[in-house]
């Protein structure tokens, strides 16, 4: 390496970095205090994934449930992307869930999972 070559710094770092952090505490603390209500434990969250096969493709049909609402997510090996379907009422979103796995069970689809997230 070359140890002719030093760099001149135009501006101290110091001084500049403590321009930048004054007032940085306050603002970050009011911005956290928002978020003090996402604190909360969700007991009233349920989860289920089912895992299909058929020939030598693997779907996921997941749905997540809460008291005000749910997400049913389905991966097929068939499309671009995932899709997800955002419901305002759990009770329709499981009966969707329920009625997706039945479809896909005469389709030819053989469920092999079907329970909690599998993680790991």
């Amino acid at each position: 390496m070359n140890e002719d070559f030093e760099l001149e710094a135009d501006f101290d770092f110091d001084e500049d970095l403590e321009k930048d952090l004054v007032g940085f505490d306050d603002d970050f603390d009011e911005e956290l205090a928002e978020f003090e209500d996402f604190d909360e434990e969700f007991e009233n969250v349920a989860l289920r994934t089912a895992v299909m096969q058929k020939d030598n493709m693997i779907a996921l049909l997941c749905i997540k449930t809460a008291t005000v609402g749910a997400a049913i997510c389905r991966v097929d090996p068939r499309e671009d992307r995932p899709a997800v379907q955002i419901y305002d009422d759990a009770h329709a979103a499981v009966e969707w869930f329920t009625k997706s796995l039945r479809t896909s069970r005469k389709n030819g689809w053989n469920v092999i999972y079907d329970g909690l997230p599998l993680k790991g």
